[in-house]
């Protein structure tokens, strides 16, 4: 009795003299001023910054490094995906867990990592305009995405004291695109720069559209930048099937007004431009910077399979190489990647396995030591490889001096569906096949789910079998190689072709066909694995920027450069070409009607047509392809 009292009477004192402290009301709203996470074991330093123009809009600027940094080089990228959640990808206290994976060597030695929310999206100040031209013609205002570069570098430089005031810029797709336009009048204190996958010509052959025609899957990023600041959904479709979806809306703008995307600036000027006008050429990168002098070291980086930007980095490379006269100032990179893969594991790409972390690889050997030399005090000196691409099948990366490493050898479209290295010398002679719009060739086997990300990060590799059976499908096939054929550089399809319609695309495939057996690695085994794939709209064959209506049967010359590629075909296995009418859902049908804008064609418009491939003399298809050895290697290999 006596304890329990005693216990009793402790209590009360302690609760007597407990510290007076106000107690929370039980309404006061759980959600208050922004928490910032206490991080006591960081070995890291974040700073946000809102970095002021020269017309005063503040860019919103995230800079990461090392605690304990000193004399630290800045890499810099600008980019609209979000510079806040980038450098936060993890709640951690560890500078590689929070940066993106590419980041990891390079911060671990001293760099200063820096990330930026370009003009108007997300945390930055001002309007967004999608890749926002130059200022000029095309922007009336004082500013770009060069001025912005220029000004984000100058205050860093001068605003950063712990770096060496040293500064490259990188970033892959858009932020490939940005780190371009940093060199249109670059600060002096940019010294490098590894622009990858980058988007160069909305309308050649990135994005948006590919030779004219319009890459309608793309609608979706639209809504995904640009319906709100911060972001927007994908189209609210509720079907998973992208085939079904687009062929029961009918044409691109008949899906667009059905969803009501015509609401979004960046949607309503891409059809109101559906050719190469004077809008898409005052954009062109590789045009801008070809008249400009080339005084930043500068490596390009795409992805043989990148299924976005395939075309930019190759055609900067071709505008600038000109102005590299000792051969030291300019680099091309070409990995076994999809787009931007060369900022993830690399070791494979859907059935395909390489010799180790190809993406590791090039950034550790490569990518650093170049950065090193130019930005490091004391870096050790590098001389990055003019080119450098990776060996499909042959598993190793390979220096050249010069791309294409290859020399042109043209592979001719020959009678019985085969291939020859002789030009045909019949009279007369042609394949014919029925293209119809009710049914056009899809890209990838349907369903078709555009959301699909590992379908559509890797549908470059998927098997072309399920194209090369169809009867709107004509394919050309080798024989089995007698040795290993080694394509280096840009094949270039020369197809003739006739239609009975007034327009018409053509989609041409080359293909290295596996063979039928491979008990060792049976997802190999009959795999036809596109080497390089594109597309032509017809309807521009007089020029990009003057479309006129194809004369009925009359056969043209179609002439285009696939992606970029260092490709082996081994002994054994085919060479294949593939050539098409249609590439769905990817690409909008074309009506086989010419209308003035296919974004508007009816119904009536589609119709369907007869396609005659044409392999005669005087109309020789062919593909000229880039052989490493030349026509020896190819003899050799064809044996012919």
């Amino acid at each position: 009795m006596h304890q329990t009292i005693r216990a009793a009477a402790l209590l009360l004192a302690s609760t007597t003299f407990m510290p007076a402290t106000a107690q929370m009301p039980t309404m006061a709203p759980d959600i208050g001023a922004p928490f910032k996470a206490v991080t006591p074991a960081a070995d890291y330093e974040r700073r946000e910054i809102m970095i002021p123009m020269r017309d005063g809009v503040k860019l919103f600027t995230v800079v990461v490094m090392k605690k304990g940094t000193k004399n630290g080089p800045i890499l810099l990228t600008r980019t609209p995906y979000n510079a806040n959640r980038t450098t936060q990808r993890n709640p951690s206290q560890s500078i590689a867990e929070i940066l993106p994976i590419a980041d990891r060597e390079l911060v671990e030695d001293g760099y200063i990592r820096v990330y930026q929310d370009v003009r108007g999206i997300h945390k930055s100040e001002g309007d967004y305009v999608m890749t926002r031209p130059l200022k000029g013609p095309l922007n009336a205002t004082a500013t770009d995405h060069s001025t912005d570069a220029y000004d984000t570098i100058d205050w860093l430089v001068k605003n950063v004291p712990e770096t060496n005031g040293r500064v490259a810029i990188t970033g892959s797709s858009y932020p490939g695109f940005t780190s371009l336009m940093a060199l249109v009048d670059p600060h002096p204190a940019l010294k490098a720069a590894v622009p990858m996958s980058p988007m160069v010509d909305g309308w050649m052959g990135d994005d948006w559209f590919h030779n004219g025609a319009f890459r309608q899957t793309m609608l979706d990023y639209f809504t995904g930048q640009t319906a709100t600041k911060s972001g927007g959904d994908e189209v609210a479709m509720g079907r998973r099937d992208y085939y079904a979806e687009y062929l029961a809306a009918g044409s691109a703008g008949a899906y667009v007004a059905k969803y009501g995307l015509d609401a979004l600036p960046g949607v309503k000027k891409l059809m109101e431009h559906p050719s190469y006008d004077a809008w898409w050429q005052g954009q062109a990168l590789d045009r801008i910077l070809g008249s400009r002098p080339l005084t930043v070291p500068t490596m390009l980086v795409v992805g043989q399979w990148d299924q976005e930007d395939s075309y930019g980095a190759p055609a900067v490379y071709r505008a600038l190489e000109p102005k590299d006269v000792n051969n030291d100032k300019l680099s091309i990179v070409i990995g076994p990647w999809r787009h931007s893969g060369v900022n993830y594991d690399g070791s494979g790409l859907g059935v395909l396995k390489f010799a180790g972390d190809t993406g590791l690889q090039f950034r550790t050997q490569v990518m650093k030591p170049f950065l090193d030399s130019h930005l490091k005090t004391g870096g050790k000196p590098f001389a990055a490889p003019p080119v450098f691409t990776y060996a499909v099948n042959a598993d190793r990366w390979e220096r050249h001096d010069r791309f294409p490493a290859g020399e042109t050898v043209n592979l001719y479209l020959d009678d019985r569906f085969s291939l020859s290295l002789a030009p045909p010398k019949a009279a007369q002679a042609h394949d014919d096949y029925v293209s119809d719009p009710a049914h056009p060739v899809p890209f990838v086997p349907v369903p078709v789910n555009m959301r699909d990300r590992a379908m559509w990060g890797s549908w470059l590799v998927s098997d072309q079998r399920h194209a090369s059976v169809r009867p709107d499908v004509v394919t050309y096939v080798s024989a089995p190689l007698k040795a290993p054929l080694q394509i280096h550089g840009q094949p270039e399809a020369n197809l003739f072709a006739s239609t009975s319609g007034t327009d018409s695309d053509w989609v041409v495939k080359l293909v290295d066909v596996f063979p039928e057996e491979n008990s060792a690695k049976p997802d190999l085994a009959g795999l036809q694995l596109g080497i390089g794939m594109e597309i032509f709209r017809g309807r521009y064959v007089k020029g990009f920027s003057t479309p006129a209506p194809l004369t009925p049967g009359k056969a043209e010359r179609y002439r285009f450069l696939l992606p970029g590629v260092n490709h082996v075909i081994p002994a054994g296995h085919r060479l294949m070409v593939q050539v098409q009418s249609s590439w769905f859902p990817l690409y909008d049908r074309n009506p086989q009607t010419f209308v003035p804008n296919i974004f508007h064609a009816k119904a009536t418009d589609y119709v369907k047509a007869t396609q005659g491939v044409w392999r005669d003399a005087q109309r020789p298809s062919h593909i000229a392809i880039p052989v490493v050895g030349g026509a020896a290697a190819a003899r050799a290999a064809l044996g012919q």
